[in-house]
């Protein structure tokens, strides 16, 4: 089903007045009291919302994640509204330039304490108590922030890798961020960390100071040091891409949840969904290239919906 007929498949089965109803007693729910009205769900997002939890109703759930999840955390998307287009660094680019990797680790050494530092939002906690309970599979997420797990979801695949690592590219030896934190700034004791800069979902902070930035090379072997994420131009590890699409194949359902679907590692969860004839519910502030395919579609915040659509 898709959403331009949506409101009519509604309509045709729902009890239109008692929805109403039941809005304005949720609306006068205290839980919601602390809210501004900017913040509370608009009309037509709640009654989408009710939909889809109707249609996900007894179904258990693969959700896919996009930057949009974490942006109430503080970290911001690459698409959203009032963003401005940025052009992350490719793995080639990373991979044959020292001077483009003294780049990106000066940004990364200002812009990564904001991610290690960001807590999960209620879109999170939300996840992870429903998949507590069996409502949610498998969470696979295209972000490299950590804080699905920090919420306490055990199950997440993460696409994209995660930042909190960084491998050597020689010996695929791994160490901590942490760790590599510590190693920066003894190689570069004058740079301080400004945290006024504007930064990327991958810690990128937007500074072009770098000249004289002291990078270090693999400790084993001497090689190129990366954080463990995959780049733009990067192919998703085979395993890790077979291993999630085999839960797709497991779960009733597929929610979609603060991407726009943009690139096609997230696009091809929605379409072999839409091949196996589940039901897939998008959660997105803006239009996704899988909108097409969506039974609902809910375009609001998804620390408001999450916690609605999966709750009692």
């Amino acid at each position: 089903m898709r959403p331009f007929v949506i409101v009519n498949y509604f309509l045709r089965n729902w009890n239109y007045a008692g929805y109403l109803a039941a809005r304005v007693a949720r609306t006068a729910s205290p839980k919601l009291d602390h809210m501004s009205e900017a913040q509370r769900l608009s009309v037509a997002a709640d009654y989408a919302l009710q939909g889809a939890k109707q249609a996900l109703q007894g179904m258990r759930a693969l959700v896919l994640t996009g930057a949009g999840i974490s942006t109430d955390s503080g970290i911001p998307d690459y698409r959203g509204a009032g963003r401005t287009p940025k052009h992350p660094l490719t793995f080639d680019s990373f991979m044959g330039s020292r001077e483009l990797q003294v780049r990106y680790w000066a940004r990364s050494f200002v812009g990564w304490s904001r991610i290690a530092d960001a807590v999960p939002n209620p879109g999170h906690i939300a996840l992870a108590d429903a998949e507590a309970t069996g409502r949610v599979l498998h969470v696979v997420t295209q972000n490299v922030d950590a804080l699905h797990q920090a919420a306490g979801s055990k199950n997440v695949i993460d696409l994209h890798g995660r930042l909190d690592r960084v491998r050597c590219m020689s010996c695929s030896q791994i160490i901590s961020r942490a760790e590599m934190d510590i190693i920066l700034t003894r190689l570069n004791p004058g740079v301080s960390k400004d945290n006024e800069f504007e930064f990327t979902p991958d810690g990128d902070a937007e500074i072009e100071a770098y000249d004289g930035f002291m990078i270090p090379d693999c400790a084993a072997c001497g090689g190129v040091l990366k954080p463990d994420v995959v780049f733009f131009g990067e192919q998703v590890p085979a395993v890790t891409a077979t291993f999630a699409m085999e839960q797709l194949g497991r779960a009733d359902a597929l929610v979609v949840a603060g991407s726009s679907l943009t690139v096609n590692s997230g696009l091809r969860f929605v379409k072999q969904a839409a091949r196996l004839g589940k039901p897939i519910v998008i959660v997105n502030l803006g239009v996704t290239k899988g909108d097409q395919y969506a039974l609902a579609k809910v375009e609001a915040s998804t620390s408001l919906v999450l916690p609605e659509l999966f709750g009692a």
